[in-house]
């Protein structure tokens, strides 16, 4: 179940109340009559199936409440009661297979943004990946993976693509196109910085059999890309985010990145130039997969709104 939270002028208030109750996956609703303050109006509270809550939201954004109002959701980790219950039993479909495209669209906005948060964490990712390839450990490799922060960006351009989001699009490209640069650049200076401490030489890099699969790209790294790009999406959208460490583990855009930075150095281009072959594919095959899985879900949830509304006629 979800917490809706509605800040209406009084003059909306009768049609929100009346959205609210023909809405069968409706529970508890409540009205606050005057206690909003600013802006001044109702405050109405409800909790709701989490698979009605999309189609909800869109009606009430027609009564123009995200302009002269404000609604707000919150999930519920435990609620107790039989009209809840009856709530979820009565909307339609899953409530962990629903989409709210409005919360999507707030998680992926948010965490696409090029920030220093964001830098630190794929440069710190980078960093372990180097040390990872160059020590022929795939712990850490793995340890960088979790830490990458790319997904987010690159779930941000699927769903700018598939909704015609410009700004989602621009600011995912533009962490990536600036993110991983920076990211390999400081990871090559360590490198660098290795070479000149002896702590690396370039004989270290033969014969890495635990993390070769940096650098071998073949069949296998699209289709495991866009399984990612699949399942990350689907974590994304439902009821179910922790799996997108699950996510992080399979795909190897960090890794490469870090791999390729090291092995130019090293004037190792054919593994430079594959390990950048792997990133690349990676990076296309997760946001092709997630567009795809993203335009499904879509597609499903006209579906399920035009059945609404034909059993609503």
């Amino acid at each position: 179940m979800l917490h809706l939270r509605v800040v209406s002028p009084a003059q909306t208030t009768p049609q929100v109340l009346r959205l609210l109750e023909a809405e069968a996956g409706v529970a508890h609703l409540v009205l606050h009559r005057g206690a909003a303050v600013r802006p001044a109006g109702d405050v109405v509270e409800a909790d709701v199936a989490r698979e009605c809550a999309d189609a909800l939201l869109s009606d009430l954004r027609t009564l123009d409440l995200d302009h002269h109002g404000a609604l707000t959701l919150e999930s519920l980790d435990t609620v107790l009661s039989d009209s809840a219950d009856r709530a979820e039993e009565a909307a339609p479909g899953e409530g962990s297979d629903a989409v709210l495209w409005d919360e999507l669209i707030a998680r992926t906005g948010e965490e696409s943004r090029l920030s220093f948060s964001f830098q630190a964490f794929l440069t710190i990712a980078c960093l372990l990946a180097a040390i990872g390839a160059i020590t022929d450990s795939s712990v850490l490799v793995v340890g960088a993976m979790v830490l990458g922060p790319e997904f987010g960006p690159l779930a941000a351009v699927a769903a700018g693509l598939v909704l015609r989001r410009r700004d989602l699009v621009r600011r995912g490209g533009t962490a990536l196109a600036v993110g991983f640069p920076l990211g390999m650049a400081i990871t090559a200076a360590a490198t660098v910085l290795f070479d000149a401490t002896g702590l690396l030489v370039s004989a270290d890099l033969d014969g890495l059999d635990d993390v070769a699969f940096i650098y071998q790209v073949g069949p296998f790294s699209l289709i495991v890309a866009l399984l990612a790009g699949v399942a990350g999406t689907l974590a994304l959208t439902s009821a179910k985010s922790g799996s997108l460490v699950g996510v992080f583990i399979s795909v190897t855009t960090v890794p490469a990145a870090a791999f390729a930075s090291v092995a130019a150095v090293e004037g190792r281009w054919s593994e430079a130039g594959l390990s950048a072959l792997q990133l690349l594919v990676n990076l296309v095959g997760i946001v092709v997969a997630a567009a795809g899985t993203l335009l499904v879900a879509r597609w499903t949830s006209a579906r399920r709104d035009r059945g609404r509304e034909l059993s609503a006629g």
